[in-house]
């Protein structure tokens, strides 16, 4: 048998539930791989190596006594430090926060526990989940296992870092303006943003709708099971959608065994002025239009949907949300500048101010929905940029310049939190030095099945595995390949 973290999420269950591997064996063997690389690609803010063993002996003694095993008994699923698990670390990114521990917990943690999986950790995000780079004053930057010099993107870097170093056997993660899509770009990863109101925000939850809980994994059939996992609602939740009249994870095949033709919507032009796509990025685009034809889909040019200054609604939400964290005031001076930059805007905002950001907000929403109404799918980049370096986004002394620079680099993915539209990015491409290239699907409300069967058939065109779990040299800081 191949090394466990070799092995994708899926064949790790199939393995245990066989005998072939043991939870306490897989524990253990990721275990000493977090020991040995997490200090260079910086993914796990917190280890729970006593928690880790502990649900591994559970989940064997479950293997023995159950006739019915939870479909991921065994294997390793971190969850992003945004999101409490009762009794363990919780910073938020925030040195503020930086000796918290969590005494509430949340529907996701929940959900993927009594899926069986072992909690071995808390991974990497920047302060309060804010910006799209994970680099924090809480731990160390997350960077891409493919060149170490690079950022994993944000704001779920540590566990896309996790994922691709072969660290976890995939992770939980939260997308509120792309930050599940942009890491997995940045890693080579499958990344899915789900419709709003398909996972139960419970208890916490993000009032504006724009942040929902998703899945990095190195297939998409992973992150299909993962939803299949987390998805069942919590009576009154806000926005709830219907459960699916079948598993995720089953339509992943629906393309192979039911052929059919999608009309697929395409566009590269970003709605930001003066923010032009990496060449190299344009030529996966292309590569990947290409493809979808191949496989007998109809692919059509369409105009960029949105206007220059639609998405000016999401600053002030974004601001406000950035205010939520209970910061004493005489610790504010801790924070990053970036986050002290927009928790002042959110701060200075009235109750109509937010009412009044919201609507128009919604109203983008509403005109970009509008736009894809008649298509099957959408294509577009999911980075307007590769990977960059660490450092080179932030700017300490100008968060103004930070924030657009970000907006510059992830121009594509913000407008489908807005929406509250399904979207995933995959690790379609690759530059001539190796660095991951993502190309993103995304779908109408509630379409996670089909866009799922649709991003299956895309993995199978373009096979992506091989090359998802980065293999480092014995000291532990060198990639391979």
């Amino acid at each position: 048998m191949a090394e466990p973290h070799e092995l994708t999420m899926l064949e790790q269950a199939a393995a245990i539930r066989s005998g072939e591997l043991s939870p306490v064996e897989l524990t253990e063997h990721y275990l000493t791989r977090i020991d040995r690389l997490n200090g260079a690609v910086g993914a796990y803010l917190t280890v729970t190596p006593e928690r880790a063993l502990g649900d591994a002996r559970r989940a064997e003694r479950r293997l023995a006594e159950e006739g019915d095993p939870p479909p991921l008994l065994g294997v390793s699923v971190p969850v992003k430090d945004l999101t409490p698990v009762p009794g363990v670390r919780f910073t938020m990114g925030s040195a503020v926060f930086a000796d918290h521990v969590a005494n509430t917990s949340s529907r996701q943690a929940e959900l993927l526990q009594d899926a069986g999986t072992v909690l071995l950790g808390k991974t990497n995000t920047p302060e309060f989940g804010l910006p799209a780079y994970t680099e924090s004053l809480v731990g160390p930057p997350a960077r891409t296992p493919h060149d170490l010099s690079r950022g994993a993107g944000g704001s779920s870097g540590g566990a896309a870092a996790a994922v691709a170093a072969g660290l976890a056997s995939a992770a939980h993660g939260s997308d509120g303006g792309g930050s599940i899509r942009i890491p997995a770009s940045c890693c080579g990863l499958v990344g899915l943003k789900p419709s709003r109101g398909r996972i139960s925000p419970a208890p916490l939850g993000d009032v504006s709708g724009l942040g929902v809980p998703g899945a990095l994994a190195r297939t998409v059939r992973d992150a299909a099971v993962l939803l299949d996992v987390m998805s069942p609602q919590v009576p009154g939740d806000p926005t709830p959608l219907a459960p699916p009249e079948r598993p995720f994870l089953d339509w992943c095949d629906a393309l192979r065994r039911t052929p059919r033709r999608l009309r697929i919507a395409r566009w590269a032009r970003p709605d930001v002025p003066g923010v032009t796509v990496d060449t190299r990025i344009l030529e996966v685009y292309e590569k990947t239009s290409t493809l979808l034809a191949e496989l007998g889909h109809e692919v059509v040019d369409v105009p960029q949907p949105l206007d220059p200054g639609d998405r000016d609604a999401f600053t002030p939400v974004w601001a406000v949300l950035s205010a939520l964290p209970p910061v004493p005031a005489e610790r504010e001076p801790e924070l990053t500048p970036m986050t002290r930059w927009l928790r002042a805007q959110g701060q200075a905002a009235s109750g109509l101010d937010y009412v009044r950001a919201l609507a128009a907000m919604q109203a983008v929403g509403r005109k970009f929905a509008t736009a894809i109404a008649g298509y099957d799918a959408v294509l577009t980049p999911t980075l307007a940029q590769l990977p960059p370096p660490v450092g080179a986004l932030r700017d300490d002394a100008d968060p103004a310049a930070d924030f657009a620079a970000q907006v510059a680099f992830t121009p594509f993915t913000g407008p489908w939190n807005i929406a509250g539209l399904p979207a995933i990015s995959l690790p379609v491409g690759w530059s001539d030095s190796g660095l991951p290239i993502g190309m993103m699907l995304g779908a109408a409300h509630g379409a996670e099945g089909p866009l799922l069967a649709l991003a299956a058939q895309v993995e199978a065109a373009t096979p992506w595995a091989g090359r998802a779990v980065v293999e480092f040299g014995t000291d532990g800081t060198a990639p391979i390949g």
